[in-house]
Order: C-alpha cells, then sequence, then structure tokens
C-alpha cells in the first residue's frame, strides 16, 4: 500500500504543490504541534491548528446547517484575517483551516492565500463555485488544498443540500481542481441517508481513480436551529465508520483523515485537547464550530491574538469540562453541562439569530464517537506513529483523572 501510494504522489501531483504542502504543512506543522507540547507543560494553550471560518454566505442550504448563511453577510476582511493568521504565525502557526459558509464567497480568498507563501491552507467547500479559473488561481498561489464536499448520490445531495443537481455542479468543481492538478480532498458528512452509499470500498476506490490524494469522513451532529435528529447515527453505525476507516488506511493508497481518535483507537474532542479552535465569520473565538459561545474576539486590539487564548478562563473551563465529562463530544452528550459553563462565563451568543442557547436548551443527549466498549487501534504503521507524536490527546485526559483523583485523596 505504501508503495502504491508513492507511486501515486510521484506520477499523479504537481511536484512543486507537493512540496509546499511538504514543507508548510508536514514539516511546519510538525514542528508547530512541537511548540504546542512545549506550551502544554507551562500551562499555556495556543492551538497549532487555527480553523477560520471566514464568511457566513453561502450559495447552498444543508440540512442541519449551523451557520446562519442567510443572514446578512459577514466576512473576515482581508486585514484582519491577514493579522489574525500573522499572530498566530509569531506562535509557530502554519497551518489553517478555512470554513464558511462558502469560503469561495469570499472576495479576497486569494489573496489571503497570497498574503502567506510560508503557510498551508486547507479550504473546506462544496466546490461548486471553483471554476477552471480559480483553480488555476489556486494551482499558481500554490499553499492550498480545497476539500471538497460530497454527501451522496444526486438524489441525497439535493436532498442534504436544499438545492438542484448539487453533485453534479460539486464534481465540476472537483474536476477542474484534479485538472489543475491541485492536491484535492473529498469530504462526507456522514449520516443516515448516506452512510450506506459512501462509507463503501468502491466509493474509495472511485476517489482513488478519479484522482483523489486523501479523504475526511465526518459524522453528522444535530445541532442549530433545525438539528434533524433523524440523520443522527447510532453508536454501532459510529463503530463500522471507525473499522472501516482504519481498514483502508491499511490496504488503500489514498489518505483518510480523521480527527476523533488518537492511535491506539481511544475518542478524542481536539477542542478539548486545545489543538485546535475555530474563529466564527464575525471574528468571534469559539473552543468549535458547534459551541457558538463566546467572549474573545480578533477584531479586539486590546492584546495579541495569542494572549486571547492563552488567558481564555472559558476556553479553559470548556477544555477541562469537556475532557473530565467525556473523551468523546460534550455537546452532544451533555449539553446541560455546557449550558452551565455559558451562564456561569456569561458568554455571548455569537450567532446571528441569537437562539444558540435556547438550542442548546432543547437538545437531547446522545452518543458521540467516545466507545466505553470496544476501541480500535490504528493498523496502518505510519498512521500510527503520526498520531503517536503529532495528533493525540497530549495526556489531556490523564491529567485531569489524576487531579480528581488528587482532589478526592484530600
Amino acid at each position: 500500500m505504501y508503495f502504491k501510494m508513492a507511486q501515486r504522489v510521484m506520477r499523479e501531483t504537481d511536484k512543486r504543490l507537493l512540496w509546499k504542502m511538504a514543507v508548510n504543512f508536514g514539516w511546519r506543522g510538525m514542528l508547530s504541534v512541537q511548540r504546542f507540547k512545549k506550551r502544554l507543560s507551562q500551562g499555556e494553550y495556543f492551538p497549532p491548528f487555527l480553523y477560520i471560518s471566514i464568511i457566513n454566505s453561502c450559495n447552498l442550504r444543508c440540512q442541519g446547517c449551523w451557520v446562519d448563511v442567510a443572514a446578512k453577510q459577514s466576512k473576515i476582511d482581508l486585514d484582519a484575517l491577514d493579522r489574525t493568521i500573522t499572530e498566530a504565525k509569531e506562535a509557530g502557526n502554519s497551518f489553517f483551516g478555512l470554513l464558511g459558509g462558502e469560503p469561495f464567497v469570499h472576495p479576497e480568498i486569494i489573496q489571503v492565500l497570497e498574503r502567506h507563501p510560508d503557510c498551508y491552507f486547507q479550504i473546506f467547500t462544496n466546490g461548486q463555485l471553483i471554476t477552471k479559473e480559480i483553480a488555476k488561481e489556486l494551482h499558481r498561489v500554490g499553499n492550498a488544498t480545497p476539500l471538497i464536499s460530497v454527501e451522496g448520490t444526486e438524489i441525497i445531495s439535493d436532498e442534504r443540500r436544499g438545492r438542484k443537481n448539487v453533485l453534479t455542479r460539486t464534481l465540476e468543481g472537483l474536476h477542474n481542481c484534479l485538472d489543475a492538478k491541485l492536491i484535492t480532498g473529498v469530504c462526507t458528512s456522514l449520516c443516515q441517508s448516506n452512510i450506506d452509499d459512501l462509507l463503501r470500498e468502491e466509493w474509495v476506490d472511485r476517489l482513488i481513480e478519479m484522482g483523489v490524494m486523501y479523504m475526511w469522513y465526518h459524522t453528522y451532529r444535530p445541532v442549530g436551529p433545525e438539528p434533524n435528529e433523524q440523520l443522527a447515527l447510532t453508536p454501532e453505525q459510529q463503530l463500522r465508520i471507525r473499522k472501516f476507516v482504519v481498514e483502508m488506511r491499511a490496504s488503500k493508497p489514498i489518505g483518510i483523515i480523521d480527527a476523533y481518535y488518537d492511535h491506539d483507537g481511544q475518542a478524542l474532542c481536539p477542542a478539548a485537547t486545545g489543538i485546535s479552535h475555530h474563529i466564527n465569520p464575525w471574528g468571534d473565538i469559539e473552543p468549535c464550530p458547534i459551541v457558538q459561545f463566546s467572549k474573545e474576539s480578533i477584531h479586539d486590539r486590546s492584546k495579541p491574538l495569542k494572549e486571547k487564548f492563552v488567558q481564555s478562563e472559558f476556553l479553559k473551563d470548556f477544555r477541562e469540562l469537556a475532557a473530565s465529562t467525556t473523551r468523546g463530544c460534550i455537546v452532544l452528550e451533555r449539553p446541560d453541562l455546557l449550558e452551565n459553563l455559558v451562564k456561569k462565563h456569561e458568554a455571548e451568543d455569537v450567532t446571528a439569530r441569537k437562539t444558540a442557547m435556547s438550542e442548546l436548551q432543547a437538545m437531547k443527549p446522545r452518543p458521540s464517537q467516545y466507545n466505553v466498549v470496544e476501541q480500535i487501534p490504528e493498523k496502518s504503521l505510519a498512521y500510527k506513529i503520526a498520531k503517536k507524536y503529532w495528533f493525540n490527546d497530549f495526556g489531556t485526559y490523564a491529567r485531569l483523572t489524576d487531579t480528581k483523583s488528587d482532589n478526592s485523596e484530600n
């Protein structure tokens, strides 16, 4: 499998773009995690992977979307983005996820990439706005990978995404990226309506044949104003996803990302570990995209970005509460505890609709990725090594367990 993957990389990628990815994401990304681990030893939390929703507007209307895509457009302007990324780089960061809404609605997205050639950007997109010209621009700049979401068959895609001919238009954008030799990924928010179509070896093989270099399976989270709980996965289905991903990683020449497990198959929450946090289209700093409450903003110029993260009592208490409650998702499993935390800190509802608290109060506890009974360790040596050193819980859960034990003894 490793030999086949190496063949694909050498045969199917643009070598300049591959070098950009290897240096900015690979080498510098590893260094940023090493700096993160060093900061942890000093009790400082500044995420090495920062995700920024640069605009709220979107051309689609997906089921269960928690972003105010139909609200008055709000975007983080070029200067604010430039300042935020520059300050993050000063803390050692080199990798950024750009989200929306739909990021390609943002008129200055290419300029953002141009201003930071020493960084690497993963752009979460539905792909429909990636014309041949945009794909050529991404190739010219060279430091971004489009991650294009595919949500099922044509019928399911239209239903899931609230428009017509969604799959056809998305695949056009995907092929534009592949024709431009971009290092391109495909992601899916797995739910009840698409899991049987896309969690299949045949789908993985099709993506490989098309030239897609990596995949990312998310799991649908019923949150927001219209959570659509009927789409939520069962614990058995979430375990099925984990088993499938582990098997495909060990046998298929394509990268497969996940953000919810370590090398031993133990569940984790990236926000609880502090390895990633989120900035919304209004510039508010959130624990993660589905926790739409905040106490800090990138637009507050009274202190630098690093201090906002390191000194935030809200983010600190969120991490500790989440990690001491579950190895999974506290939003799904214990929304009542999150509600109490928000009230304790008087954190602001940073949505445009201003109904995040009532939505949280209406949530019913449900299982997340944490499976107490069965953990599935990585079979692939490459993934096992990468996760062991650069993506795990960094001792977060053990530290809090030890602290609770000490407190009970005292």
